[in-house]
């Protein structure tokens, strides 16, 4: 059974040939979206660019503004879709929009899970406090502004615990001393 979104290659592992996919496609019951990626014709995707990505790069993990934004610890409006993969994948030919980030193997899965898109299909996303991390992390990137509002937002939550934020930001040694100082001026 394939996603609703596949790649030629999916579709090939699970035993459907090129010949009878490109029967399918004029038949009308699927769609081509893109060289090689297909979508069923009748297939409910509400994301249709993040189900792409997930198709492609099953690793791929909304990350920075995109995660932040979808977290509501932002008024900014994405100019392009902030994915990360580990640091030695190489990211697939994709649509402009797409920033591609490369983040260190070793902590990529910390924070990180997975978001439902629409029928099988999910994709990976960090939680709250690993966003509020890496735009700490990567303040020269985002903006130190960016980091600050995240955070005053995050404070504001009912269960946020700064001592949780602090004890997952000791793994990111770039973003452990300025989120330590912004905590203790806003708190």
């Amino acid at each position: 059974m394939l996603p609703p979104t596949f790649t030629l290659k999916q579709a090939q592992l699970a035993g459907i040939s090129k010949r009878e996919i490109y029967r399918r496609r004029d038949a009308g019951e699927i769609e081509l979206i893109r060289r090689g990626l297909f979508r069923e014709a009748d297939a409910d995707v509400q994301d249709a660019d993040l189900a792409e990505i997930a198709a492609r790069t099953p690793v791929a993990t909304l990350c920075l503004t995109t995660a932040l934004a979808r977290h509501e610890l932002t008024d900014q409006i994405p100019i392009s879709t902030d994915v990360a993969i580990p640091r030695g994948t190489r990211p697939p030919a994709s649509d402009p929009t797409v920033q591609w980030h490369h983040f260190d193997a070793a902590t990529f899965e910390i924070g990180r899970e997975l978001l439902a898109l629409s029928g099988k299909m999910q994709i990976g996303i960090y939680r709250a406090e690993r966003c509020i991390i890496d735009a700490f992390r990567m303040r020269g990137l985002e903006g130190h502004e960016v980091a600050v509002v995240a955070l005053k937002r995050w404070l504001c939550r009912r269960g946020s615990q700064p001592s949780k934020l602090l004890e997952m930001a000791k793994q990111f040694p770039r973003a452990v001393g300025p989120l330590q100082r912004t905590l203790e001026i806003l708190l």
